[in-house]
């Protein structure tokens, strides 16, 4: 938990800097920070701290040239600003750090300043704007405040994401131009757009005369899309760049460097029989017209190269996530290539002027570092914030085959310690999604931390995992249970012939969509000795229309009442359950709403299941409290120890 954590990386435009958020684990143990990191661009330097405040910062960015923000870091943080008179409050606001002197506080918004861009002498932000007279704002909070008016009156769909309520305020984009003092002329660029802005990925083309983003248009019954869209900065004009009744369009957005093109993600809807699949589309931005030029993949970050020519990409492929370079010339069939060779998971790609890529690689032996990688691949370490770790076991890849043919690949981790005299219990880890791949450093699902206590864990990727191709996602569509089900026990046997794991003592555990998994597993399986289940599914119906996305779940498994949900509900096979399990669920859960939890547990008290109830009041979908997620550790011990290991149960110190 005190490790500190690379967050983000970014270059400057001429190349010549290197700046990382960094987090870290606050003086009082209770809360992480953030601050700003100049990462060295060659093996020899050393990185080092550039701002420090109680408050922490976030986003950031290159400030455009031309002006006094040129050459410095645009950044959020809620520190105070001590130049002038008003303390500044506890909403985020932008902020300048010059390459030399203090930072000094731009643009501030009664609702705060979140995602931060700039091109082109221009700076544009979003705040979240309540609706009404501008004028009036923070008069009309601060009554809500006081009048103790929490109520929130909603007309259309979603009213929750993630971890939070969303209303009554709105996103919106705010555009300003740097001058000598700072920003002048800062304007609404987007005036009343409802939720058409939320968590939109947005950029600013380079002559800085117009912003890009992604525009979410709702539709009846609940359903809606997200069209890619240019807002023109001068009369706030929009226009349609693409749009699609069967696809959504978004993020990363971004613009190439001569200005000609956006590119962007297209992601299909899915149906009850057509799966999900996303695409690396570009669109010219003088005719509108656009095409794919990398298919059926899953981008974690997309960046142009200098020359517009080409984009590098970081997808998932066979439990990595390799960079590939992605030619816009000839067919997207033809036009990608693979970069990097290694076994690394990359994110963040920073190209740079002279051809090399900075980016960040993690992998899962190896928390996220920042990298440097030559035009021919060579990946180079360059010095990190987070030290070097000494893992205790090995990583090996191994493979099963399905019923059908299939390879089935994975990960395993094993202790150091364990051998064919005293093997190590064994721990079934199955990944969320369902969506994703184990690929890359988990700060949260760490299998080191497991394997220091000894178990050996497998990280396995059956249907429904990225990086296989668009069959494997299509092996388990609308078939969530049976299908992974037989890819888990396939890589687990064959993971159980190894003379380093005992057979007899194993467990498995997941979360989110590994959780519904997880209690897929107890009620057609009593192979197990444990079962932990975190944030998990368990009655799909009733999941269906509480979780914060309904539209998106529906696609898949239809309009409630359907087939899909009876038989592939877990809920169903309570009556089969004989593995003791282990709940945990957090109630500001929306994803996965905490009424999964509630009724799982009152459904395996009522059939006098061995079971206990780990409940996090203040807890999201993760657990990520570092107090929390400790106590989250020391009770999956506490359980394994006792089913796995025949350990008397104990009660974990942190919540005695």
């Amino acid at each position: 938990m005190a490790l500190p954590r690379v967050a983000s990386l970014r270059l400057s435009p001429d190349g010549t800097r290197l700046v990382s958020v960094v987090q870290s684990l606050n003086p009082d143990g209770r809360s992480y920070g953030t601050a700003l990191w100049e990462i060295p661009l060659t093996p020899e330097g050393e990185p080092h701290r550039l701002t420090r405040s109680a408050k922490g910062e976030a986003g950031a960015e290159f400030a455009p040239g031309g002006s006094l923000l040129d050459g410095g870091l645009l950044f959020v943080s809620r520190r105070p600003d001590e130049t002038v008179k008003e303390p500044g409050g506890d909403t985020p606001a932008l902020w300048l750090l010059p390459e030399r002197g203090e930072p000094v506080r731009l643009a501030t918004r009664p609702g705060g300043i979140g995602a931060v861009r700039a091109a082109g002498g221009v700076v544009v932000y979003a705040s979240e704007v309540l609706p009404g007279d501008a004028a009036t704002e923070e008069e009309r909070r601060k009554g809500r405040e006081d009048d103790g008016v929490s109520a929130i009156l909603h007309e259309g769909y979603p009213i929750r994401f993630w971890d939070h309520d969303l209303g009554p305020a709105q996103p919106r984009l705010f555009a300003g131009r740097a001058a000598r003092d700072g920003l002048e002329d800062v304007r609404d660029l987007t005036p009343e757009p409802g939720g058409a802005l939320r968590d939109a990925s947005f950029a600013v083309t380079p002559d800085g005369s117009a912003v890009i983003t992604a525009w979410r248009e709702f539709l009846p019954n609940g359903a809606g899309r997200t069209d890619l869209v240019a807002i023109d900065l001068a009369d706030g004009s929009r226009r349609t760049l693409a749009t699609s009744p069967g696809h959504d369009f978004g993020g990363p957005v971004v613009v190439s460097p001569d200005g000609r093109h956006v590119a962007c993600t297209r992601e299909r809807h899915a149906t009850e029989r057509v799966s999900a699949t996303v695409d690396v589309w570009v669109i010219d931005l003088a005719t509108g017209e656009g095409r794919a030029v990398a298919e059926e993949i899953f981008p974690a970050s997309v960046a142009w190269a200098p020359s517009s020519a080409e984009l590098f990409v970081a997808a998932d492929d066979r439990g990595r996530r390799p960079v590939f370079r992605v030619s816009l010339d000839g067919p997207a069939a033809s036009a990608t290539t693979r970069l990097t060779l290694d076994d690394g998971a990359y994110a963040e790609l920073c190209p740079a002027p002279g051809g090399e890529v900075y980016a960040l690689r993690g992998a899962v032996d190896s928390p996220p570092v920042p990298v440097r990688i030559d035009p021919d691949g060579t990946v180079t370490a360059l010095p990190s914030p987070v030290p070097a770790l000494d893992l205790p076991g090995t990583l090996t890849e191994v493979t099963a085959t399905a019923d059908d043919g299939t390879e089935i690949r994975g990960w395993l981790v094993v202790p150091a310690e364990a051998t064919a005299e005293d093997p190590a219990p064994f721990l079934l880890w199955i990944h969320g999604g369902p969506l994703g791949s184990w690929n890359d450093w988990s700060w949260r699902w760490n299998p080191w931390l497991m394997a220091r206590h000894g178990y050996a864990v497998l990280l396995p990727d059956p249907c429904l995992s990225t990086g296989y191709g668009q069959g494997m996602i299509d092996r388990g569509w609308g078939d969530w249970g049976p299908v992974t089900h037989a890819d888990l026990m396939a890589i687990t046997d064959e993971c159980l012939k190894r003379p380093e794991i005992d057979e007899q003592r194993t467990a498995a555990m997941g979360g989110s969509f590994g959780g519904y998994m997880a209690n897929w597993v107890a009620g057609h399986t009593d192979r197990f000795r444990a079962i932990v289940t975190h944030a998990s599914l368990w009655n799909l119906e009733q999941f269906a229309g509480t979780t914060d996305g309904a539209d998106y779940w529906q696609r898949e498994f239809g309009a409630p009442g359907s087939a899909s949900y009876e038989r592939l509900s877990p809920h169903r096979w309570l009556g089969e359950i004989r593995t003791p399990m282990l709940v945990i669920h957090g109630d500001k859960d929306y994803r996965v709403p905490i009424g999964e939890g509630l009724r799982l547990w009152w459904d395996l008290q009522r059939s006098g299941v061995e079971a206990k109830f780990l409940y996090f009041p203040d807890e999201n979908h993760w657990v990520l409290k570092p107090g929390n997620a400790i106590a989250w550790y020391e009770t999956v011990l506490a359980f394994l120890g006792q089913h796995v290991l025949g350990e008397e149960w104990r009660r974990p110190a942190s919540l005695r």
